[in-house]
């Protein structure tokens, strides 16, 4: 009834999968949370797996996955069809957890003829901030996975749950203190990064939106976001979970997903002229705004403006669409932010200047990469005697991957080069910034 299937190391393209159920059934692929393995859906695999094959996944470094760092959830979902691909799994219904549910989204964006049916659990179009996952990332690689672990059950389950179930807690705390430090930060990057909020109404499976009610981490607002936006979407609330619902209410769960994937599954069919599966198109839904409360109008339908394309600059495309995400994923979404809006009349051609040109043209050049330029700037920073910009730029260092041990190194060659005083000053700054960001939060 069930195989085992581990990635040659050779391999970077594939993942460690399992498969359970009878062969010749429709495939029903299960993805997990960040920090879980797919033992995750263990009580939910009996029942799905009398009329499904269910198959599960490990994302990269986690269950003893090798360790192949994937810095995007394109680049996951790439890797889970190429796996699918080669075991000849064409078409399937797709369940997925947080970060499972982020690669099911994108499946149904980017490969709609192969998704048959869809349901994303404690998901969203946006998962928090950058800024939030890039910080997760920084403590990982400062003190390791074991903070990240210990408050793992807190954003997973009820605090009633934890009380009563201690097993499953440790056991939850183990599954991510063994996982891959560096495959877990490459999945914070992902997440960070992920964002599909503008191209849900493109989403043309039918989709169940499935949620724990005291989910703090992605809650009930997020789902709701999921399911106005979705032309085919529905809305299910589990009572009493939080975040990791399959684990923490296994019965619902499971009835839920028997009943969604027994109504829902959405034939292909093949198109006569090029003998390809096409799905059929959906309307496109637009976003609902939230009900008006009594007595208030509603709220009118906002139309988007066109997209303004700048005009080229020397012949080449204007650098400062490039030159600001460059400067939000080194500096982080809420110093920008501050910085464009503090920007008036006098100041603004200045931020123009450094998003396009600083941010857009040398930030964004081949010749060195990210963490090598963090280097250089802090010690021309240090150099210069510019405490301020260095204290913002000794957080992108860390989040641009650099270690406090390395950033001491840097500023200890400082010292030799432009003084002793300059590296004295710099150390006081670049030491408190390093124990504001590095300290895990309980």
């Amino acid at each position: 009834m069930w195989e085992r299937g581990r990635v040659s190391e050779k391999n970077v393209e594939t993942l460690q999968y399992r498969f359970d159920g009878p062969e010749g059934a429709p495939v029903l692929v299960m993805g997990t949370s960040l920090g879980a393995t797919w033992h995750m859906w263990d009580r939910q695999v009996p029942e799905l797996a009398k009329q499904w094959r269910v198959f599960r996944f490990d994302l990269p470094g986690h269950g003893g996955a090798p360790a192949y760092p994937v810095g995007s959830v394109d680049e996951l979902a790439s890797r889970l069809l190429a796996t699918l691909d080669g075991l000849g799994v064409q078409r399937f219904g797709y369940a997925g957890c947080a970060l499972g549910g982020a690669i099911g989204l994108e499946l149904a964006l980017r490969h709609p003829e192969r998704l048959a049916s869809l349901v994303v659990i404690a998901a969203s179009p946006r998962f928090g901030t950058a800024d939030e996952f890039r910080q997760r990332g920084v403590i990982v690689r400062t003190n390791g996975l074991d903070p990240i672990a210990r408050t793992s059950p807190d954003r997973w389950f009820t605090g009633g749950f934890t009380a009563a179930q201690p097993a499953i807690t440790d056991w939850a705390v183990q599954m991510v203190r063994t996982t891959d430090p560096g495959c877990y930060i490459a999945a914070c990057e992902a997440l960070a990064a992920f964002d599909v909020r503008p191209e849900l109404g493109r989403v043309g499976v039918p989709t169940l939106v499935l949620v724990g009610s005291e989910d703090k981490v992605t809650g009930p607002a997020e789902a709701r976001t999921l399911v106005a936006g979705i032309p085919d979407a529905r809305l299910a609330v589990v009572p009493g979970a939080s975040h990791l619902v399959p684990v923490e209410q296994p019965a619902a769960v499971t009835d839920l997903l028997v009943r969604h994937f027994s109504t829902a599954w959405q034939p292909g069919y093949v198109e006569p002229s090029t003998g390809q599966i096409a799905i059929p198109a959906t309307p496109a839904k637009p976003v609902l705004a939230p009900s008006p409360q009594p007595h208030q109008p509603a709220p009118i339908a906002e139309i988007a403006p066109a997209a303004v394309v700048p005009p080229p600059v020397n012949g080449r495309p204007d650098p400062y669409d490039t030159g600001i995400k460059v400067r939000r994923e080194v500096l982080g979404d809420a110093h920008v932010d501050r910085a464009l809006a503090q920007a008036d009349e006098f100041s603004g051609d200045f931020q123009e200047f450094i998003t396009r040109y600083a941010w857009g043209e040398i930030w964004d050049r081949p010749g060195l990469d990210r963490r090598a330029r963090s280097c250089v700037t802090l010690a021309t920073l240090v150099a210069g005697g510019h405490l301020d910009e260095l204290a913002f730029h000794t957080r992108a260092a860390l989040r641009n991957g650099l270690t406090p041990s390395e950033i001491k190194e840097v500023l200890m060659q400082s010292a030799v080069y432009c003084g002793v005083p300059a590296a004295n000053s710099a150390f006081k700054v670049a030491q408190q910034v390093i124990r504001e960001e590095t300290t895990p939060t309980e």
